[in-house]
């Protein structure tokens, strides 16, 4: 099951301010301590979420690179997705959190797929942790998520082996997503 889009930036606050002059919302999602970033949500409908993730100038530079190459990226881009997995095994993932500005402190578990080139998603346990779909910015919904790869046929194997479908044709790696909002259509690559 599909659970959120990652649009990655290196300027939060910039890409913010474009994405609600499209029609997109977003609401505040909270700091990521010790990773140097901060993200921005907005629901996508069906317990589906966008998280809009960059640097937070509140936190000093991390000693390790950003999550998702925020550190080498000129523009936003979408460079990834998460489907939600329960039980991921301890040993195979590893451990974040995050406090939401009211103060709650969301716990989950990621893991990582081998290709790291984001159109084979990571999977994502949110346990016992309220998600993030549930308090995010509200009307927005997800139509359409599409891929392409110079390898198509062996993408898709391996984004099915994890449970999940994407179209997947091809080209050079890309994801492409486009979001309804109430001012209309806005396309996300």
């Amino acid at each position: 099951m599909l659970d959120h889009l990652v649009y990655a930036t290196p300027d939060l606050a910039a890409t913010a301010a474009d994405l609600a002059a499209r029609g997109l919302k977003l609401s505040e999602g909270g700091p990521h301590q010790g990773l140097g970033t901060r993200n921005l949500l907005a629901g996508l409908g069906l317990g589906r979420y966008l998280e809009v993730i960059g640097p937070d100038p509140d936190q000093p530079r991390p000693q390790v690179a950003r999550p998702f190459g925020i550190d080498m990226l000129t523009a936003p881009r979408l460079v990834t997705w998460a489907i939600r997995k329960a039980d991921l095994d301890p040993a195979d993932s590893v451990a974040m959190s995050r406090t939401r500005p009211d103060g709650v402190v969301l716990r989950w578990r990621l893991s990582f797929p081998e290709s790291g080139d984001g159109v084979v998603p990571f999977t994502i346990d949110w346990g016992r942790t309220p998600h993030p779909s549930a308090d995010a910015a509200e009307g927005a919904r997800l139509i359409a998520l599409t891929a392409t790869h110079p390898e198509p046929a062996a993408v898709t194997r391996e984004i099915e082996g994890l449970g999940a479908q994407l179209d997947v044709l091809p080209g050079p790696v890309q994801l492409r997503a486009v979001i309804a909002t109430p001012g209309g259509e806005v396309t996300l690559r």
